[in-house]
């Protein structure tokens, strides 16, 4: 039986360092874990962390050195997914997804994958609460994105509130269950 896999896409949230336990905890349950980073999450997490929990290189650009002209990694790993799972996402991931910019690597994986997507919103509390962001969310719930909902706890700019991203093991549960 092939190993299942998993494309993680990681975005620029102060919650990206959730998604190194999110590996190891995957690769625990025997799933292949492949990253996909916007320039965004690199401020906060680097690839060099994710590649060595995981194992694989980690996709940052569409046009990374070494990608070539014969290879497009964009279909490539669509192709290849079992599940894609979008964690942390912020409300600017959300809102290309949900108006079909595909204008990275990590957006045009979202349009081209077959897969099931699953996206762990992490960001301010008044910032997920939006109407625009709310509105967003359920257009994407319309097409099927699966969401797993951020839930209220401390978040970094000092206030407690719901936009701190799902506790690890319910979204490594979560993509199981999407995986079967």
């Amino acid at each position: 039986m092939k190993q299942k896999r998993v494309l993680l896409g990681v975005t620029g949230s102060i919650a990206a360092y959730k998604a190194a336990e999110i590996i190891r905890r995957l690769l625990d349950e025997g799933v292949k874990v492949s990253v996909i980073m916007t320039k965004e999450a690199g401020h906060f997490i680097t690839p060099l962390t994710l590649a060595s929990l995981s194992g694989e290189p980690v996709y940052r650009g569409m046009f990374d050195e070494g990608s070539g002209p014969q290879k497009m990694p964009h279909i490539d790993l669509a192709r290849e997914a079992d599940v894609f799972l979008i964690a942390p996402a912020t409300a600017n991931i959300i809102g290309k997804l949900a108006n079909g910019i595909a204008d990275d690597l990590l957006t045009c994986i979202a349009l081209a994958t077959k897969a099931p997507i699953l996206v762990a919103p992490a960001m301010n509390a008044q910032m997920y609460q939006n109407k625009i962001v709310q509105e967003n969310c359920r257009k994407l719930k319309k097409y099927g994105v699966q969401f797993i909902d951020p839930i209220k706890g401390k978040l970094a700019c000092g206030t407690t509130g719901q936009g701190h991203i799902a506790d690890e093991k319910v979204i490594v549960r979560t993509v199981l269950k999407a995986i079967k």
